[in-house]
């Protein structure tokens, strides 16, 4: 659990870019936020230090200057498509996300729905947000977008979308996911801002992949593991080469689209302010690592959890087997395989021993605890029980689980819940610890643990259920598992 990365010179270097860039435009940014505002734990995960809300918190060191915009593709809306990592649509993730920055004392301005055709369900989401006192604005799908940039950059183009209303000197646009359109909302604000008289300039804030590290550094390679389902690819930005003679990385879609973005900024203001995509960047991450071998190493383990989360997504019909085929390529550039990440042996250990799936998790010293199927319990759970017991110092021997609390909700799961399989999930056991803690030191003293699994590995010898997912990463363990399912069903729930 080394630190790579001082989080605390990040936020303050990150704000002082950002308002840097204010000053530079006269007093008005579009600032395109890519990647999570909140729960970044792939940054927190390849940057050891990163906190997984630091990019919220020093968005509130700019709170007084700052209005939030969530962009969201009407297509998205209109296809209910899913957030991944918190098995939501992107429309229900909108609300979320509002009532999160809101929590938090950040003013949210308005939600933009993009590529706007008439869409029913676009029209019905707009109802319902402007019901809840929320500004919806639509930016319509542009012809020939983005090579026709006569056409986009007129009356016809970003003349015919609404004019988004903001009040604050610092205009954050992000959205649930890639593909929302953020961009498309921050260049549409330019055009109608010029028109207005009003000056105004954009810029692009992106953790990955990190402009001044060099091209395969393993940061960088885990960026592109991580983004293996869209295709993206990491580059020498040749535009940043050419004008300064200096080598930065950055990726291709930037990179092919800054000729046309180039022209609408010439379209638009007369004049282009960037001469490179890295040019458009704050990202000041990269000046924020403070030991280069714990990220590296971190970054490696976490090309590899990539490759077995794509393998399950794989298995269960959600990614394709190019994405595959790209994580293992990354893998044999960073020079690691499936066998540097010591949970995996242990788990499969387990199965073997047992004929049954088995899990293990290693734990911040080092130690590596697993966990086996039992007629009470799944291999996780156990797992689970045998890691607090071990941190907390109590006898692998000893039951920490009283049958007075078990046995009724085996009986609540199989005859009043309908379940087949009385063994209990992972959230169900640590329902069950808290109860017998109540009653019996041993437990408390386990379940004081729990803190002290936040990023630690665990793996497990077969897909494991949602709600056991789910609870492990909500514990902070980062898990993979094998890409197979316990038994031949064609139904997993």
């Amino acid at each position: 659990m080394k630190l790579g990365f001082d989080n605390d010179k990040y936020l303050s270097l990150q704000s002082e870019q950002i308002l840097k860039r204010i000053r530079t435009f006269g007093g008005k940014l579009y600032l395109e936020f890519g990647g999570k505002l909140f729960d970044d734990h792939h940054a927190s995960r390849v940057l050891p230090g990163f906190k997984p809300d630091s990019k919220l918190q020093m968005l509130l060191k700019l709170k007084d200057q700052a209005e939030i915009v969530i962009a969201i593709n009407a297509n998205d809306i209109e296809s209910s498509k899913v957030r991944g990592d918190l098995g939501i649509t992107y429309d229900t993730d909108v609300l979320r996300l509002i009532d999160a920055f809101r929590g938090v004392g950040l003013y949210v301005g308005s939600v933009a729905i993009t590529h706007y055709e008439g869409q029913a369900a676009a029209d019905a989401f707009k109802k319902k947000l402007e019901l809840l006192g929320v500004k919806v604005f639509r930016l319509y799908l542009i012809p020939d977008y983005p090579s026709n940039v006569k056409k986009i950059v007129s009356d016809e183009g970003y003349g015919r979308n609404e004019y988004i209303e903001t009040e604050r000197s610092l205009v954050i646009v992000t959205a649930p996911g890639p593909g929302s359109g953020k961009m498309a909302v921050c260049l549409s604000q330019l055009y109608h801002e010029h028109k207005r008289g009003v000056e105004a300039g954009y810029a692009k804030f992106e953790t990955f992949p990190i402009w001044n590290l060099p091209l395969n550094h393993p940061v960088n390679l885990a960026y592109e593991a991580a983004t293996a389902d869209l295709n993206d690819v990491n580059m020498i930005d040749p535009y940043h080469l050419e004008a300064y003679g200096v080598t930065t990385v950055n990726y291709n879609r930037d990179v092919e689209i800054f000729p046309v973005l180039n022209a609408m900024f010439e379209r638009i203001q007369g004049v282009s302010p960037y001469k490179s995509p890295t040019d458009m960047g704050v990202n000041m991450a990269g000046y924020c690592i403070m030991d280069d071998e714990v990220c590296r190493e971190a970054s490696r383990q976490e090309i590899i959890r990539r490759y077995y989360n794509t393998m399950c997504a794989l298995k269960r019909g959600d990614a394709e087997q190019s994405a595959v085929s790209k994580i293992e390529l990354l893998m044999s550039k960073a020079g690691v395989t499936s066998e540097d990440r010591p949970v995996v042996a242990a788990a499969l250990g387990v199965e073997e021993r047992t004929g049954a799936p088995g899990a293990a998790i290693q734990l911040p010293d080092g130690t590596i605890v697993t966990g086996k199927t039992s007629s009470l319990l799944g291999c996780t759970a156990g797992m689970l029980l045998n890691a607090l017991k071990a941190l907390g110092g109590v006898n692998q021997e000893l039951d920490l689980l009283s049958k007075v609390v078990i046995e009724p909700l085996q009986d609540l799961k199989v005859n009043y819940l309908g379940s087949r399989n009385p063994r209990l999930h992972t959230d169900e056991i640590l329902q069950a610890l808290s109860i017998c803690a109540a009653t019996n030191p041993l437990a408390k003293l386990a379940l004081e643990q729990l803190k002290k699994l936040r990023g630690c590995e665990a793996h497990s010898s077969v897909i494991l259920s949602r709600v056991d997912e789910r609870t492990l990463r909500k514990l902070g363990i980062n898990l993979t598992c094998e890409p197979k399912h316990e038994g031949q069903n064609l139904y997993h729930r």
